[in-house]
């Protein structure tokens, strides 16, 4: 189709060919009372909360619902709360009857689970644990010796590794992770059983070590929540497009792979994983394996990636004590 080719011809977002299409800047001075609703695996939640900071940095009254949705479902299963967090907004901004808003300005659900967090502002106060990827498949709050050989895999475009969940308008989009794991071009690390619960909300980052042999490649980044059944169940996720120097898997760069934002406890007995691998397709464009530009390339390339220690999963951890 012309208008995908066009846009896959310009994937730099700082092109000069998207100039005038971004209409976020309009919220830079908007002074209209603004309430914004989304979901944790809502397509869109990254623009939500971006939009959210510009209203609150140009003083725009506004409010904030995130629940357990897709882009669709908020209007199907969590239409109680969507419609009576709408209506209360309205009447209170156009009959001056401020009794059905709730007390803080943020209201976010702990994931699909029982539970949320009224927050005056997002996001909270919180601190940055790392948990690091070791050679053993676990993922352990203390930094693994550099000298601990890297683990490497093979991402074949020609069989790229299949996307399972994730954001979507609508769909399934928490499910069982555990037959994506199966496969030999995914990665996995994994803590012991949780103690007591942890709980985050915010934004969450995979800084990791990666060397390629073409310098060419996408780096998928998934947290996932294993319940005491084993079952892996996505959080968040990102996909990082590298361009690497040359210097081949032995020479690592250092990249941070933006995972979105959320709201989770991870219960106790639950255990937490991190998900590496190639790509996530077709939710995400498979990456070639070559530089050449998406829109034109004709070759398909393998690359064999290799993650270096230390790497890490930064998790924005609250106190236990906040949310329902």
């Amino acid at each position: 189709m012309p208008f995908l080719e066009e846009a896959m011809a310009h994937p730099d977002p700082e092109d000069a060919h998207w100039h005038g299409v971004d209409a976020g800047h309009a919220a830079d001075g908007l002074t209209v009372p603004t309430a914004l609703i989304g979901g944790w695996q809502d397509v869109n939640l990254d623009q939500t909360l971006r939009q959210y900071a510009r209203l609150r940095r140009s003083g725009c009254e506004t409010a904030l619902l995130v629940g357990p949705w897709t882009h669709q479902s908020a209007l199907q299963q969590g239409w109680p709360e969507v419609f009576t967090e709408s209506l209360a907004w309205l009447r209170a901004h156009l009959c001056d009857d401020r009794s059905g808003l709730r007390p803080t300005p943020v209201r976010v659900h702990l994931g699909d689970r029982e539970g949320r967090l009224d927050l005056p502002d997002w996001p909270p106060a919180h601190r940055s644990r790392p948990w690091y990827a070791a050679a053993d498949g676990t993922l352990t709050t203390r930094p693994p010796a550099d000298t601990d050989p890297p683990l490497t895999f093979r991402y074949d475009p020609a069989d790229p590794t299949p996307s399972l969940g994730g954001p979507l308008v609508s769909g399934r989009a928490r499910t069982d992770n555990r037959p994506l794991e199966a496969r030999d071009d995914v990665l996995t690390f994994t803590t012991d059983p949780l103690p007591e619960p942890v709980t985050i909300a915010g934004a969450v980052d995979a800084v990791l070590r990666i060397g390629t042999d073409t310098g060419h490649a996408d780096v998928f980044a998934r947290l996932c929540d294993v319940d005491p059944r084993n079952r892996s169940t996505n959080v968040c996720d990102g996909l990082r497009r590298l361009h690497l120097p040359e210097g081949g898997p032995d020479t690592p760069a250092t990249v941070t792979v933006a995972m979105s934002s959320t709201a989770h406890r991870f219960p106790a007995g639950h255990r937490i994983r991190l998900q590496i691998s190639g790509g996530a397709h077709p939710r995400f464009a498979r990456h070639t394996g070559t530089g050449e530009p998406a829109a034109t390339t004709t070759r398909l390339a393998p690359v064999r990636i290799s993650l270096h220690h230390p790497s890490a999963l930064a998790l924005p951890v609250v106190e236990q004590t906040m949310g329902a």
